[in-house]
């Protein structure tokens, strides 16, 4: 079965995710073309590196970040598989298109608050996070370094959330250089900071690695999407019921937000009165995750 749940085309869910998909894009363009391509903010990824180049060479942001977009992708699906399709397409085709519309329709400036780059880098950080909450929740994003983060993950087994924080770095440094202004990386690490709590406060969570208690009568059939729609791994811990004292199985896994939307999407339609607890997994240690062996050798 494919990574991401397929919705029967021009039914209520498609239209759902394909509207979450069009908003996303739309907020993530005006927060681009309002606070943050004007002043030079590169908040690192795909559309980081494309403001560097429209700065430098006059190109617009969309279609430079859709040049860079394209290639990724598709080495995106021969290394990782089909985890994107159609959604994640969809994205950042749309995010680009918008952006470089709303550049044309608004001008280059339309708030001019070049004296207010701290509260343009804020503000940029929340617009944008709020945009790629939405894709998320369509289960998509609007492509760039974050398949880049999960292809280097596969490669070097290092976690995607820490390899994201490395490559925007990158691209925040490659801004001071380029741009040859201080204020450039402090006020583009504070859009990337505000832009990661934003996304995880419309996602309800604050770590990109969760940890699930599923507790289920239907737990067979939960473990097989675990296993096979998500490649992901856990265990069944045997366990007893306190008001009645009946044997069930409890389903342990570790996963990120992006699955666990996904997953909870299958458990609503196998077994709507599951009991399900999410929690922080502030440090994963394991198979799939970063190694124990990792770990001590830093």
């Amino acid at each position: 079965m494919a990574f991401v749940p397929k919705e029967k085309i021009f039914s209520g869910k498609w239209f759902r995710s394909f509207g979450l998909i069009t908003a996303g894009a739309l907020t993530i363009a005006l927060g681009y073309v309002l606070f943050i391509t004007p002043y030079k903010i590169v908040p690192g990824g795909v559309y980081g590196i494309s403001i560097i180049i429209h700065h430098v060479f006059g190109l617009p942001v969309g279609t430079v970040a859709l040049f860079f977009n394209v290639p990724i992708t598709l080495l995106g699906l021969k290394i990782l598989g089909p985890r994107f399709g159609a959604k994640t397409i969809t994205g950042f085709l749309l995010t680009s298109a918008f952006m470089d519309a709303l550049s044309y329709l608004l001008g280059e400036d339309p708030l001019n608050l070049s004296d207010e780059l701290l509260m343009s880098s804020v503000y940029g950080g929340v617009v944008i996070g709020v945009g790629v909450a939405l894709l998320f929740k369509a289960k998509a994003t609007c492509g760039g370094t974050d398949m880049v983060a999960m292809m280097l993950s596969k490669l070097t087994k290092r976690p995607v959330g820490q390899l994201m924080i490395f490559v925007d770095s990158a691209i925040v440094l490659l801004g001071f250089i380029v741009f040859r202004d201080w204020r450039i990386p402090l006020y583009s690490w504070v859009t990337i900071v505000v832009l990661g709590k934003t996304v995880d406060l419309v996602m309800d969570g604050f770590n990109y690695d969760k940890c699930l208690m599923i507790v289920s009568d239907e737990h067979q059939r939960i473990r097989d999407i675990i296993i096979n729609d998500l490649n992901r791994g856990g265990t069944l811990l045997q366990g007893n019921g306190m008001y009645n004292s009946r044997e069930k199985q409890i389903i342990f896994t570790v996963m990120n937000r992006r699955e666990v939307a996904i997953l909870k999407s299958h458990i609503r339609r196998i077994d709507p009165g599951a009991f399900i607890t999410v929690m922080e997994g502030s440090e994963i240690l394991g198979k799939g995750f970063r190694s124990l062996n990792d770990k001590i050798d830093d």
